[in-house]
């Protein structure tokens, strides 16, 4: 049944019916949009290029309600970037990311690190699953796909991808893979991992100062098709400082890593690599993300593909039901939507299958949209008024939840 919105207006804020203040002037009254089963109120304009609105779907088994930042990013003064905590292993609510920044808007990212419950004694580090770029600066590559946390991938769809951002102001959805080598005296081996929670079976990684002060134990748990299996014992670490092995140890270590350092860790095939370096060898470690489609990105995040040219992606999850967020693109990579559930408990409210989500992205403008991580961490984030950082959904944990990071939207206007 079609609810019908009502607005109450003052001369500060629009009042929506469901109960959400909206910041702004007058901003219109509430509409319904024709055909596609949504409501949806005015949009608020929050800064040149930014607008917030809201939204409710009713399905048979309850109301989504659901909130919208429209992002045109042909406008000058709108730019989006990568919003982290200092490191990669580490997480911080997404109104502590966004305010750091001030950030116009934002929402929770990737899937990460949660727990470890599998390997006791082992420190969950917190850090995301996909590859990360923030400012144009490679934080990380993507974890084996067995190794993730989130929910099942779709066929098709790896770790690698990514919504990204290019210096040409277009989103787009795409891939990021590492490559990098470890070259040494004995010869140059393929580097495998960079600044990620768990490496490739037989592999070497690079952790370097951006990863923070977590231990790096978590790297050698696990293999390329389970999460859960044991962690390696075949395992070496090296420490690479100014182009030298300075540090040799049996098994991953921790604590931060100096600039101009890099700490490599193997496992299996890739341990026995790295027992062959000695002290005060000469060893030289190169990494970069590279993008399959042309151009860098200057910002991305990981996740995985729902809708692809206006159609839901072949395979979706159409059983577990769930607070989402999404992010989807459309008018060629000029318009960017930010998207969230709201988690509130009561007044029949539900969350929606990944295939929804799909079929719900579309009909909110989406040619392409990506799968963020959803659940506790939905979190939806905007500037106010006076310039503090407000919540406008509510997260189903009854609060923020530490999160790995976060997509920002910014407006010079």
């Amino acid at each position: 049944m079609k609810q019908r919105l009502r607005t109450l207006r003052t001369a500060s804020v629009t009042v929506v019916a469901w109960g959400v203040l909206v910041s702004g002037g007058a901003a219109g009254t509430a509409r319904a949009a024709a055909g596609n089963g949504l409501e949806r109120s005015t949009p608020v304009r929050l800064a040149p290029g930014v607008t917030y609105g809201e939204f409710r779907m009713v399905l048979p088994r309850g109301t989504v309600h659901g909130h919208l930042l429209t992002i045109d990013l042909s406008a000058p003064s709108v730019s989006v970037d990568l919003l982290t905590p200092g490191a990669v292993a580490a997480r911080a609510p997404v109104s502590e990311l966004a305010g750091r920044r001030h950030a116009v808007g934002a929402v929770n990212g990737d899937f990460f690190n949660i727990s470890e419950a599998q390997h006791p004694g082992v420190e969950a580090t917190g850090s995301p699953v996909g590859p990360s770029v923030s400012s144009g600066r490679d934080l990380k590559g993507p974890v084996p796909d067995g190794q993730r946390f989130g929910p099942p991938l779709p066929p098709g769809a790896t770790t690698e991808d990514v919504l990204a951002v290019g210096y040409d102001h277009r989103a787009r959805l795409d891939r990021l893979a590492l490559h990098g080598t470890v070259r040494g005296p004995a010869g140059t081996w393929p580097l495998r991992g960079l600044n990620q929670y768990a490496l490739p079976e037989n592999g070497i990684g690079a952790y370097t100062s951006r990863w923070g002060q977590v231990s790096r134990e978590r790297a050698v748990c696990g293999t390329d098709t389970d999460r859960a299996a044991g962690c390696g014992t075949d395992t070496a670490e090296v420490t690479v400082r100014d182009g030298r092995v300075a540090e040799t140890a049996a098994r991953p270590g921790a604590g931060v890593i100096e600039p101009g350092s890099v700490v490599l860790v193997g496992r299996e095939a890739g341990a026995r690599r790295l027992r062959a370096l000695r002290l005060g060898q000469r060893v030289r470690v190169t990494h970069r993300l590279a993008a399959r489609l042309p151009g860098r990105p200057r910002c991305a995040v990981g996740g995985f593909p729902v809708l692809r040219h206006g159609r839901p992606a072949d395979g979706l999850d159409t059983v577990a039901v769930a607070m989402r967020t999404s992010a989807g693109i459309a008018d060629r990579g000029r318009t960017l939507y930010l998207m969230a559930l709201d988690g509130e408990k009561g007044q029949h409210q539900t969350g929606v299958t990944v295939r929804e989500l799909a079929e719900l992205m579309a009909r909110l403008g989406a040619q392409d949209a990506l799968n963020l991580d959803g659940g506790g961490s939905s979190t939806f984030v905007t500037r106010g008024r006076g310039g503090a950082e407000r919540v406008r959904n509510h997260p189903t944990d009854g609060r923020e939840r530490p999160v790995a990071n976060a997509v920002g939207i910014f407006s010079g206007g």
